[in-house]
C-alpha cells in the first residue's frame, strides 16, 4: 500500500462481510420462514436462536447499513466478537438446558457468562438502533429488582432479590427476554416484515405511489395528498413509518417541494402519513401483534376493527394538508401522473391478490404467522402477471431485505424483556395503575391527559414499539377499569340498576338512597357508589350492568388508546425517527419536519378521545361508520380552529366556534348537542367558502 492510501472498508460494498451478510440475511428469513410454516422448535429455543440471528447480524451490519459507528478493523473484530458471544448463547441453551433444570437452576461460571451476556448484547444492539434511553429503563428496571428497590418506601418499595434470582427471570422466565414478547417477535412481526419486504421487491411500492399520483394529480395541494394515499397503501405493506418514509418519501417530497411546499413541511406531511402505516391494517405495527398477545383478543379481530379509526387519522392529515394548500394557494398539476386504470392493469394484481389470500385464511381460522407464509408465497406466484416477475435473485433479494428490516425491531422486542421481566416481578405495573388512578380521582378524562403526557415524555425519547410495551404494561389496567366505570355510570343514569347492586349498594354507601325501578341516577351518585364498591367486586358489578363483550371491548379500547398515543413517538421531537428520514430527503430541518408532523397528526390524540368515550371499537361497521361520520367533520374543524384558516381565513368568534363545535362531536355530549354541533361548523363553513368566494374574485 503506498503511503497516504487508506484502508478499505473492511465491511465495504462487495467486500466479504457484505456478501456474507447477504446470504445471512437471506438464511435468516428462509429460517423463520420454516418455522413458522412447517418448523418444529420449543418455544425458548426458537426466541434464542432468533435473538442470536440477529444480534449477529445487527452487530455486522449496522456499519453498512449507515447506522453509524467505526469501520475499521479493531471495530469489525470487536463486533465479531459480539456476533460469536451472542450465538454462543445459543450453543450454552441447546447442550446446557437440561442440566441446568437437572441442578435446580443452580448458577456455574458458564451461566454466569451467558445469562449476563445476552441482556448486554441485546442493550448495547437497542443503544445502536435507537439510542440510549431504552438500555437506560432497563438497567434501572434490572437494579431496581435486585438494589435500590429496597432503599424506597412505601407502595414503590420492593425488598429485592438476588442477582441469580433476577437473572435467571430475564433468561428464563415467560416475562423475561426470551418470553412472550420474543415468541410475538419471531411467530409474528418477523412473518409479516418478510411478507413486507416481498411486496415492495415485487413492485408494490411503484403501485402505491402510481395508484396515489394517479388519484390525486388534480387536487389543489395534490403532492401532498399523494403522500398520504400512497403512505397508507404504503403501511398496509411494511407496518413501519422508517420504511415507509424512505421507500415513498423519495418520490413524494420531490414532488411536494417541486408544487410549492416548503421543505420542512413536504418532509413532515410524509412523515406524519407514514406514522399512519403503524395503524392501518391488515399489517399494522409490531405493537398490535404485542396487543393481540396480552390482551388475548385475536389478531384478526384487532386489525379488523381498527380499519376505519384508521382511514379517520389518515383523513386528519389530508385535511392538514388541504389547509396549508388553500392558505398558501399551493395549486399543482401532476401531468406525468400514469392513468388510474393503467396503474390498476399493471400492476395492481401483485399488491391485492396477496392481501386477499392473508384475508381469507385469516378468516378461515389460519394461523397468522401461516398465513403470512402462504401469502408470502402467493406474491412470487401473482408476480408473474406483472411485468416484474420475481426470480431466484429477486426471491433472495427479497429475503434479505426481510432480515435488514427487521433487525432493529427483533433486537428491541427481545431487549425490552429485562424491562417486562423487572415490572412483572415487582408489580410495578399494578402499582402504577392505582397511582394513576389516584391522581385522576377515578376520573377519564383526566386519566387520558395523564396517559397522554406520559405518552409524549416517552415518545420523545423511546420508539414506538418500546413506548407502547412500556405504557400499556403500567396503565392499560388502570385505564381498562375507568372505561368500564364510564360505561356503567352511563348505565345507571339511564336507569340500568340490577338487584344485585341495590344489595351490594346497602353494605358500601349505606347512606346512599337508591332510585325505584326504571329511573335513573344522577352522575355524580352512580360514581361515588362505583368508587365504593371494592375493586374485587366491581368486575361483578360490571358483568351485571353491562352487555356481556363490555368488558373486552374496554380492554381493547384502553390498549388500543394506549397503542395510538404511543405512535406519537414518530412524530415527537428529539427522537422521531422517521422524521430524521424524511428531513434527510428533503434537505430540512429534522426537528422542523417533527413540529410539522406533530401538528399533522393530531389525530393521534383526537381518535383515542372517540375510542375512549364512543363504541369506536365495537365491531359493528354501522356505528363504526355514524361515530366516523361525526367525528371526521370535528376533526376538520377543530384542524381549522387551530390553524386559523379553512377553505379562507377564518375570524377569531370563527375559530372558538369551531374549536368548541369540533369537541362536541368528538366527544359527544348527546345526539341532539351533535347535530347542534354540526349545524354550527356547517354554518361557520358556508360564510368561509363564500369568504374564499370573494379572495378568488379578487
Amino acid at each position: 500500500m503506498t503511503a497516504g492510501a487508506t484502508a478499505p472498508d473492511p465491511r465495504g460494498e462487495g467486500s466479504l462481510v457484505a456478501r456474507v451478510l447477504f446470504w445471512g440475511g437471506v438464511g435468516i428469513s428462509a429460517w423463520h420462514l420454516w418455522l413458522n410454516t412447517f418448523g418444529v422448535m420449543s418455544e425458548l429455543r426458537a426466541s434464542v436462536v432468533h435473538f442470536a440471528m440477529f444480534a449477529a447480524f445487527g452487530a455486522l451490519a449496522w456499519p453498512l447499513l449507515g447506522g453509524g459507528g467505526a469501520r475499521g478493523r479493531l471495530a469489525l473484530a470487536a463486533d465479531l466478537a459480539i456476533a460469536a458471544l451472542g450465538i454462543g448463547c445459543v450453543f450454552y441453551l441447546f447442550l446446557g438446558e437440561e442440566s441446568f433444570y437437572a441442578r435446580a437452576s443452580t448458577f456455574l461460571w458458564y451461566d454466569w457468562v451467558f445469562c449476563v451476556a445476552a441482556p448486554v448484547i441485546a442493550l448495547e444492539m437497542i443503544r445502536r438502533t435507537t439510542g440510549i434511553t431504552v438500555p437506560i429503563l432497563c438497567l434501572l428496571g434490572f437494579t431496581y429488582v435486585t438494589l435500590w428497590g429496597a432503599w424506597l418506601s412505601g407502595m414503590l418499595r420492593f425488598p429485592g432479590l438476588s442477582v441469580e434470582i433476577a437473572l435467571f427471570r430475564v433468561f428464563y422466565s415467560d416475562d423475561g427476554m426470551f418470553g412472550n414478547i420474543a415468541q410475538i417477535s419471531w411467530n409474528l412481526v418477523a412473518m409479516f416484515i418478510i411478507f413486507g419486504a416481498f411486496l415492495q421487491v415485487s413492485g408494490a411500492d411503484r403501485f402505491v405511489l402510481d395508484i396515489g399520483r394517479a388519484i390525486a394529480k388534480r387536487m389543489q395541494g395534490g403532492p401532498g395528498f399523494v403522500a398520504v394515499i400512497a403512505s397508507a397503501l404504503s403501511g398496509t405493506i411494511s407496518g413501519s413509518a422508517v420504511a415507509n418514509v424512505t421507500s415513498t418519501g423519495a418520490v413524494t417530497i420531490p414532488l411536494m417541494k417541486r408544487a410549492g411546499f416548503k421543505p420542512h413541511f413536504a418532509a413532515g406531511v410524509e412523515t406524519a402519513a407514514s406514522t399512519g402505516g403503524g395503524i392501518l391494517p391488515p399489517i399494522m405495527g409490531a405493537g398490535a401483534f404485542i396487543m393481540a398477545s396480552v390482551t388475548a383478543i385475536p389478531y384478526l379481530h384487532i386489525a379488523a376493527v381498527s380499519a376505519i379509526p384508521a382511514l379517520v387519522f389518515f383523513a386528519g392529515v389530508a385535511m392538514g394538508v388541504r389547509i396549508h394548500a388553500k392558505r398558501h394557494d399551493i395549486r399543482f398539476v401532476d401531468e406525468e401522473a400514469p392513468p388510474l386504470w393503467e396503474t390498476v392493469r399493471r400492476r395492481g394484481l401483485p399488491f391485492l391478490i396477496p392481501f386477499g389470500v392473508l384475508l381469507y385464511l385469516l378468516f378461515t381460522g389460519v394461523g397468522p404467522a401461516f398465513a403470512a407464509g402462504v401469502a408470502t408465497a402467493a406474491v412470487v406466484v401473482v408476480s408473474w402477471l406483472s411485468d416484474t416477475p420475481m426470480g431466484p435473485r429477486r426471491i433472495l433479494e427479497a429475503l434479505a431485505l426481510g432480515a435488514r428490516t427487521m433487525a432493529p425491531t427483533a433486537v428491541l422486542l427481545v431487549g425490552i424483556g429485562i424491562l417486562i421481566s423487572a415490572v412483572a416481578t415487582t408489580g410495578l405495573g399494578n402499582v402504577f395503575s392505582l397511582m394513576v388512578d389516584r391522581w385522576a380521582g377515578g376520573n377519564l378524562a383526566v386519566a387520558l391527559v395523564l396517559i397522554g403526557l406520559a405518552s409524549l415524555v416517552l415518545g420523545a425519547a423511546l420508539p414506538v414499539t418500546a413506548s407502547y410495551v412500556v405504557l400499556a404494561t403500567l396503565s392499560a389496567p388502570a385505564l381498562t377499569d375507568m372505561i368500564l366505570a364510564h360505561a356503567a355510570n352511563a348505565a345507571l343514569v339511564a336507569g340500568s340498576i340490577p338487584d344485585m347492586l341495590r344489595m351490594v349498594a346497602m353494605l358500601a354507601a349505606p347512606d346512599m338512597t337508591l332510585p325505584p325501578p326504571g329511573q335513573g341516577m344522577a352522575a355524580a351518585d352512580a360514581a361515588r357508589l362505583l368508587s365504593a364498591i371494592p375493586a374485587d367486586m366491581r368486575a361483578q358489578i360490571y358483568d351485571q350492568i353491562l352487555s356481556p363483550g363490555a368488558a373486552t371491548l374496554a380492554l381493547l379500547s384502553a390498549h388500543m388508546i394506549i397503542f395510538w398515543l404511543s405512535q406519537d413517538s414518530n412524530v415527537t421531537p428529539p427522537v422521531c425517527i422517521p422524521a430524521y428520514a424524511a428531513a434527510a430527503i428533503a434537505q430540512a430541518s429534522p426537528i422542523a419536519t417533527g413540529m410539522v408532523a406533530w401538528r399533522l397528526a393530531k389525530s393521534l390524540y383526537f381518535v383515542p378521545l372517540i375510542m375512549a368515550y364512543q363504541p369506536f371499537l365495537s365491531g359493528d361497521i354501522l356505528v363504526q361508520l355514524k361515530i366516523a361520520a361525526f367525528a371526521l367533520p370535528g376533526i376538520y374543524a377543530l384542524s381549522a380552529a387551530i390553524e386559523g384558516h379553512a377553505e379562507a381565513p377564518l375570524t377569531w368568534p370563527e375559530r372558538i366556534v369551531m374549536a368548541v363545535a369540533g369537541f362536541v362531536l368528538i366527544v359527544p355530549f348527546g345526539d341532539w348537542l351533535n347535530w347542534v354541533a354540526l349545524a354550527a361548523v356547517a354554518g361557520v363553513m358556508a360564510v368561509n367558502l363564500a369568504r374564499d368566494r370573494r379572495l378568488a374574485r379578487g
